[in-house]
């Protein structure tokens, strides 16, 4: 059996170590299953092949794909280029892959789609999605109500559909939630391996970095918690189930 593919962003050990716990359980996956690439401080090694994993998850982080290369540190310079290294052979293969937050910025910009902080921003908290018709019939939206709630925080967010993207998902404040290229290429604005929880530690971990004020993180907190956050994680689980033994 392939493991998966788990590549992180977050340079805050803490809140990558509580982000990969997240992965293994909302995805129901065993560390044994997976590889652990923290991209942070270690390289994507040289003649990895993304068709050696069963599938590819990349979580979120910090960055923003649309901030002007003169702006971003260097570390994110890093993972930027690592993962749109990966991107070619990602959708050039239909690989099965997960982007989830930054992942679907990345997947957009490598297609060619407009990545921007000009709308469909939204603020950090759960926000109701919706079902799409494309959603409707895809494999890993099966048996999911129409409406339920997910947790995100986002500065940017895609501006269009990308060019062979379907759209599955969609909130009020940003119509692009999730979208899939191919047959097996997948990308959410928000956290399917987030709930209430995880949520609460990153708004700890993050109050200071221009997501929200600072002194709105206590009600934030309280929000996150108080989310019903049991459904967008089977969306995880599903992409763990149809691709682990393909």
């Amino acid at each position: 059996m392939k493991p998966f593919l788990i590549l992180q962003l977050r340079p805050e050990p803490e809140a990558s170590d509580n982000e990969f716990e997240a992965f293994l359980d909302k995805g129901g996956l065993a560390p044994e299953e997976v590889r652990r690439i923290r991209l942070e401080r270690e390289e994507i090694p040289e003649g990895l092949d993304p068709a050696d994993f069963a599938g590819v998850i990349v979580g979120g982080g910090p960055g923003c794909v649309s901030d002007p290369d003169e702006s971003k540190p260097a570390i994110e310079k890093h993972i930027e280029e690592e993962i749109l290294g990966l991107m070619p052979a990602i959708t050039g293969q239909d690989i099965p892959f997960m982007g989830c937050c930054y992942g679907i910025g990345i997947l957009a910009h490598h297609l060619g789609g407009e990545v921007s902080k000009a709308r469909y921003g939204e603020p950090v908290g759960p926000v109701p999605c919706d079902v799409t018709e494309d959603g409707r019939a895809d494999p890993l939206l099966a048996a999911l109500p129409d409406r339920f709630e997910a947790l995100v925080g986002h500065k940017e967010a895609v501006q269009a559909l990308p060019p062979g993207c379907v759209q599955l998902l969609a909130s009020e404040p940003c119509p692009f939630q999730m979208i899939r290229y191919g047959r097996n290429v997948y990308a959410t604005q928000f956290h399917p391996e987030a709930d209430g929880e995880v949520f609460a530690l990153r708004i700890e971990i993050y109050k200071d970095k221009g997501y929200f004020p600072p002194e709105e993180a206590a009600s934030l907190t309280r929000a996150v918690m108080a989310s019903k956050t049991d459904v967008a994680p089977r969306i995880l689980r599903n992409f763990v189930t149809r691709y682990r033994d393909m």
